[in-house]
């Protein structure tokens, strides 16, 4: 019994010991942590922005046309229900190892909200605007570019933003696959449990993490201000 009770005090001791060391931990190491800050930015940034060309496009195509449309959503869908990790395993092989898995895996992940919210801002244009637009002498193509993507662009703004946030918790996991990111002191932390610093390298992957997604939601909020007619503020 005794034993036992002093095991967990151990335990314990460690634990505290481990997070009384965060800020020595966090001094040492902060150069690699704003590189993998750096990092994990870049790699969503360059996957969401793939993912949008190729939606936005892709919703162009198929918004007015049922089977197009459904099949596009649902193809989307089903690519999310991937889990991440059996995904990142799959294309290292293709891919080879780091970027280019992890930025493929991003993108294939990102296409579905930003899809979906296309298609849908496409379709809600009212059509007593369409019909003026037409009436203007305006072309089909003119129609969509000039006013449907402009009038739907708060809701597929909302549709980038989701995927944004979804790209930042899933790029951790490209640690698996020695993609860029904060997932490395994630991973590391868990590959070394019960060791002096696993928890602080955990905790200080997991935080960045949430810390970067807050900033980056910070950021689509001031982008949709500027870049949202006024007429169309909620």
């Amino acid at each position: 019994m005794n034993g036992s009770v002093t095991t967990a005090s151990a335990a314990d001791t460690g634990g505290l010991r481990g997070l009384d060391g965060l800020g020595e931990f966090l001094d040492r190491r902060s150069d690699d942590i704003q590189q993998m800050l750096v990092d994990h930015l870049t790699v969503v940034a360059l996957s969401v922005s793939i993912a949008t060309v190729v939606s936005v496009a892709l919703a162009l195509l198929v918004w007015n046309r049922p089977i197009g449309r459904n099949l596009a959503v649902s193809t989307t869908a089903i690519i999310l229900t991937i889990p991440s990790l059996a995904l990142m395993a799959i294309l290292s092989p293709l891919f080879g190892l780091g970027w280019g898995p992890t930025v493929t895996a991003l993108v294939a992940y990102s296409m579905l909200p930003i899809v979906r919210n296309t298609v849908t801002g496409l379709r809600e244009v009212p059509a007593h605007v369409l019909e003026s637009a037409r009436g203007m002498g305006m072309s089909r193509a003119g129609v969509l570019l000039r006013v449907q993507l402009p009038m739907a662009w708060p809701i597929i703004l909302t549709g980038i933003r989701v995927a944004a946030q979804l790209a930042i918790g899933i790029a951790a996991i490209g640690a698996y696959v020695a993609g860029p990111g904060l997932g490395q002191y994630i991973f590391k932390g868990l590959s070394s449990l019960g060791s002096l610093n696993a928890l602080n390298y955990a905790l200080t992957g997991t935080v960045g993490v949430i810390v970067l997604a807050l900033v980056v939601d910070a950021a689509f909020v001031l982008i949709a201000r500027f870049t949202t007619p006024r007429g169309l503020r909620v």
